[in-house]
């Protein structure tokens, strides 16, 4: 079943059809990223993929989204890389392996070891000391409200599909040929319930500032049109149902010790929807032009000698 961003899902309907997960994902249409337009709708034609990744990179420059995602150049993996992977996959692991049985007669200082012991040894243990204590102090409140039942979350790296369609006329900025299916795919890092509601949440291991704000959102926004359009089958593989509604989403920062909850915010939906027209309209137009801004593209951008507009020929 394919979701219109327009309308509602329609989660009784997918429950009648009383399909397994892996029917259901076996009936999406096949998809990707080398996406031709002008083949679109006929038969074994792929649909264009859109992951939380490939749409934050158009929005960094639509040249390096062409490079990574289309050309599939090869890039070489930074640091910032390599820490992000090591670090998500011990969070991960600290969730699988956290006990609330032994953890509920500790106190404080015993519950930051507990903590701490989770955790691998390696060249990133000040991050994970910074979350351990984070989430020792996490448990003893949640202890104190009588919630830990609420502590773990429900959803630990969980990946979720979904296909929806673009109407040809939803962004008047970015008027399209015609109403697209797309398949959304992500890997949500954490799920949490609160008072039955979902809270979404990302790890990031980079640095934070103010000025990330907007876009953070969005990227939540991502998460919640992915969660909000599935089918219930995929929901159903990770022990949530349709009547959960995602009430608030989140972002911790340890690097610079930064925990951010909020409602959300309707209009960082009607931004993403915007986001997804206008990487579908640079299919249509054959143009991914570059933003190019030579000290952040030196410092952070693999194709940086690849690109035309570092050699002048870029706005």
């Amino acid at each position: 079943m394919v979701v219109n961003i327009v309308g509602a899902t329609n989660h009784k309907e997918m429950k009648k059809m009383n399909k397994t997960y892996e029917e259901i994902i076996d009936e999406m249409k096949e998809m990707g990223y080398q996406w031709n337009v002008d083949t679109y709708g006929e038969d074994g034609e792929p649909i264009l993929k859109i992951t939380k990744s490939s749409l934050m990179s158009y929005e960094w420059c639509p040249k390096k989204y062409e490079f990574s995602y289309i050309e599939r150049l090869p890039q070489d993996q930074t640091e910032a890389m390599r820490k992000g992977t090591i670090v998500h996959n011990a969070r991960e692991e600290f969730f699988n392996e956290f006990d609330i049985k032994k953890a509920e007669t500790m106190e404080a200082e015993e519950l930051i070891d507990y903590c701490s012991s989770l955790f691998p040894v390696d060249e990133y243990a000040e991050m994970y000391m910074t979350i351990a204590s984070f989430e020792a102090q996490r448990f003893l409140e949640a202890r104190g409200e009588g919630k830990t039942h609420e502590y773990l979350p429900i959803v630990n790296e969980g990946l979720f599909d979904a296909e929806i369609i673009i109407p040809k006329n939803f962004s008047k900025k970015y008027p399209l040929k015609k109403n697209y299916t797309v398949r959304l795919q992500g890997i949500i890092d954490r799920i949490f319930i609160e008072n039955g509601n979902l809270i979404p949440f990302e790890l990031k291991t980079g640095n934070w500032s103010d000025s990330k704000v907007s876009g953070m959102r969005k990227e939540m926004a991502f998460y919640q049109l992915m969660l909000e359009s599935c089918p219930v089958e995929v929901l159903e593989k990770y022990g949530l149902n349709s009547k959960m509604e995602v009430s608030h989403w989140g972002w911790y920062y340890p690097a610079a010790d930064h925990f951010y909850v909020e409602p959300i915010i309707k209009t960082s939906m009607t931004s993403l929807k915007n986001s997804i027209a206008k990487l579908i309209k640079a299919y249509e137009e054959k143009n991914f032009e570059p933003k190019f801004y030579a000290p952040t593209c030196s410092k952070y951008c693999s194709f940086y000698g690849k690109c035309s507009a570092e050699n002048g020929f870029g706005f």
